[in-house]
Parts: C-alpha cells; sequence; structure tokens
C-alpha cells in the first residue's frame, strides 16, 4: 500500500521544476489520474507558497510508466496580493502527460460564508462492514482487481453479493473510504487527498448500471472545487454520480463529504471510453 504524501513528495531539479519517480501502488489502467493530479497540485503549492489552493482543473494528456521519471515544471500566470494562478505541466521523456491550472490563496480571507445542501442519506461509517468483512460474510474471497485499492479501508453503504449478474442499477456510488497511509500534514496535502477522491468517483458509478468488463475508461480532465481544508479528515464519504454517458464519454459529478456532514470538495470529469484490448 501507498502514502499519499510520501508518493507526491517532489524532488527539486534547481531550475524552478520538479522530479519524480511514479509509484506503483497508485496503478489503475497505468498511474491514477488522481495521483497524477495530485503532484501538479503539491507542485503549484510548493511554487506560489500561498496558504491553500481553491480550484484545479486538470487535461490528461497521455499516460505515463512507472520506468522513468516524470517533470514538473510549475509557472506563475497571474499573482495578486491574495492569490496566484498557476500553470504546471508533466512531461515523461519529453512527452507531455498532463496540464493543470490551479488558483491558490492566502488564509483567512474575509468573506461571506453560508451552507447549503445535505450529505447523502447513508448509514455512518461506524454502523458498516468493510469489504473484506462483507466478502467472508458472503463466504467468498476478498481480492482487488489494482492494487491501488489497497491504500484504502473501504466500507460500503450498499452491498451488491452478486456483482456479476447486477443489472438496472443507478449510475451512483457512495462509499466510505479511508486512507490507510500517514495523515494530512498540511492543506496543501489534504487537498490532495480530495482532488484524488474526486477524480475517483466517475467509473465505479458507470460499473453500477453497466457490465462493463470489455471497457476502460480513462479520464481526460478533472475539475475539483476545495471548500473545507482546516481538519484533517479520516474518514470521507464519497458520493459519485453519472447523469449521462454515450458517444464514448461518461460525464460525472463528485461530492467529498466528512462524517460530520461538512462539504469538503466538489467536481467534475470526464471518462473516454475505450475498448479492451
Amino acid at each position: 500500500m501507498g502514502d499519499l504524501a510520501a508518493d507526491t513528495a517532489l524532488t527539486p531539479a534547481g531550475d524552478g521544476s520538479f522530479t519524480r519517480m511514479l509509484v506503483r501502488d497508485w496503478e489503475i489502467w497505468g498511474p491514477n489520474g488522481g495521483y497524477m493530479a495530485a503532484l501538479a497540485l503539491r507542485a503549484a503549492g510548493t511554487h506560489c507558497g500561498r496558504a491553500r489552493p481553491a480550484n484545479i482543473t486538470v487535461h490528461f494528456l497521455g499516460v505515463a510508466n512507472f520506468d522513468e521519471p516524470v517533470t514538473i515544471v510549475p509557472t506563475t500566470l497571474r499573482a495578486s496580493k491574495v492569490a496566484t494562478s498557476v500553470s504546471v505541466d508533466i512531461r515523461q521523456a519529453g512527452r507531455p502527460v498532463l496540464h493543470a491550472l490551479v488558483w491558490a490563496v492566502d488564509g483567512g480571507l474575509a468573506g461571506l460564508d453560508h451552507e447549503h445542501g445535505e450529505p447523502p442519506s447513508v448509514p455512518h461509517w461506524r454502523e458498516l462492514m468493510t469489504a473484506q468483512e462483507r466478502c467472508a460474510a458472503d463466504g467468498v474471497p476478498y481480492f482487488n482487481t489494482y492494487r491501488f485499492w489497497d491504500n484504502f479501508e473501504q466500507r460500503p453503504t450498499e452491498w451488491i453479493s452478486d456483482w456479476a449478474n447486477r443489472s438496472g442499477l443507478p449510475p451512483v456510488y457512495e462509499q466510505w473510504l479511508r486512507f490507510v497511509g500517514a495523515t494530512a500534514a498540511d492543506a496543501w496535502m489534504r487537498a490532495a487527498r480530495l482532488l484524488l477522491l474526486v477524480d475517483l468517483g466517475g467509473w465505479p458509478a458507470v460499473s453500477r448500471s453497466h457490465v462493463q468488463d470489455t471497457y476502460i475508461a480513462p479520464s481526460i480532465d478533472v475539475s475539483c472545487e476545495f471548500h473545507r481544508l482546516d481538519t484533517d479528515e479520516q474518514w470521507y464519504l464519497l458520493h459519485g454520480l453519472s447523469p449521462h454517458a454515450g458517444d464514448g464519454l461518461v460525464a460525472s459529478q463528485q461530492q467529498v463529504w466528512n462524517d460530520r456532514g461538512d462539504l469538503l470538495a466538489s467536481g467534475i470529469s470526464h471518462l473516454l471510453c475505450r475498448p479492451l484490448r
């Protein structure tokens, strides 16, 4: 299993850029998109020195590998008294892998304050069994197709025992997740966790409506807004919804809540369906 903080730590190259060998613990169809986006987010934070990110928009331009280092280049597009816009490019062996835009802001800014909306009506994580316990209760072995899932303790809000024969389920994914790695020490690292979860919610939602074993659907973009970064959460409720799929594209909308009912982050992403070779 991986540790997101350690596995997104960056090595300065001396010219304002950073390098990093990618960690295979975050593999799904190659390096997970949320993991790659987290690298860009951390580079932006180190580059600009602001207290926290406000949002990030990412285009995934290629699939990286685990055999060569990536080069991460942040560039300031605009800096004001309280906010900075940063562009981040990630390349591997000269090939573009990712482009991101990040707005970062100072802490403690005065402004409007409101909360509107309720978290999904699902059982609290304390009331639910883990995925391993669910499998044991069904008398089937537990395994992860991708080692990426070893990075989480999972407590499903709904359990489908006969997963292979599912049908007619809405494309909604609701899951309690806890990172098993070290805690997040600062706002940028807490945001990196939320970004990874926002990127994650689309395909599991689609998987409930389709027996999609002949397709993969890598993310082509993700956009995330960070709402609350003031506490280091242990458990996250990820709500993923896919309102539409067609023309080879899958749309998805995600929200991440804590176990006190606070909305921490929200975002959208597009997936590009491709037949399995």
